[in-house]
């Protein structure tokens, strides 16, 4: 770094802690600025956890689909061909693997077009906005520390009669540097902010519509299997039921020999 550009830093750095110390009398003030500035803040803490529970829905989806499959792989061991609900295991195993594929092709397809890349790509937008933030900032201190100096040669007039002039030429620039870029952000943060929802909107009908998709197929699929089941019990008789089979396994031999 040049002489020239760490003479600037030091003078950015002194004047950002005097600014929030307090002493800076010139310090400028922006509420406009700073009001959008807290809204796109929250905005993007928003459309970071949009994006992070986006990438958590489809992988959890992927979870409970695979869970899915390695539970029937697993149900369809208890059973063979020679029980009445036997080959029901293998009707299971193969409606949920079914179902895992078409759910893999909606989230890798569907789901990722429609939802994860348009909400990913309007969350990397506010590190460009953050950016913009940044070089305002910058400017904002430029400008105050270049009003400190012409203060400062007011209270304690120079020997040198330029110093002054030239002071205060260094201030204008400063300031319409600064104004230009700070009228730019106010103007067009509440735009950036505004149009969140007629951003979001498509991607909000693609998560529900996905979510209806994926519910009405796994209902048509497994409705399909009802059939091979007996008549649904009354609850009390379904625990009747488990504690019968309970109690003649208590009264085998083998159960007394421990």
């Amino acid at each position: 770094m040049s002489w020239s550009g760490l003479k600037k830093s030091l003078n950015r750095a002194t004047t950002s802690v005097m600014a929030k110390t307090g002493n800076m009398g010139d310090r400028s003030s922006d509420r406009e600025f700073e009001e959008e500035e807290k809204r796109a803040r929250q905005l993007e803490s928003k459309a970071e956890k949009l994006h992070k529970e986006a990438n958590g829905y489809a992988k959890s989806l992927r979870e409970m689909m695979a869970a899915q499959v390695r539970i029937a792989n697993t149900l369809e061991q208890f059973y063979d061909e020679s029980t009445p609900i036997g080959p029901t295991g293998q009707r299971y195993k193969d409606a949920v693997t079914k179902m895992e594929a078409g759910a893999r092709d909606e989230v890798d397809a569907s789901y990722r077009t429609a939802v994860l890349e348009p909400i990913g790509r309007y969350y990397a937008y506010f590190p460009e906005i953050n950016e913009a933030i940044r070089r305002r900032n910058k400017k904002y201190l430029e400008y105050d520390h270049a009003k400190s100096k012409v203060r400062k040669l007011v209270e304690r007039p120079s020997q040198d009669s330029t110093k002054l002039p030239q002071a205060e030429h260094e201030a204008n620039i400063a300031r319409d540097m600064y104004e230009a870029m700070n009228a730019q952000l106010t103007s067009e943060l509440p735009k950036v902010i505004d149009s969140r929802v007629a951003y979001l909107d498509p991607s909000f009908e693609a998560v529900v519509k996905s979510q209806l998709s994926f519910a009405q197929d796994a209902s048509n699929t497994l409705e399909g299997l009802r059939q091979f089941f007996p008549p649904e019990p009354q609850g009390y008789e379904l625990a009747e039921q488990a504690d019968g089979i309970l109690q003649q396994m208590r009264e085998l031999t083998i159960c007394g020999l421990a």
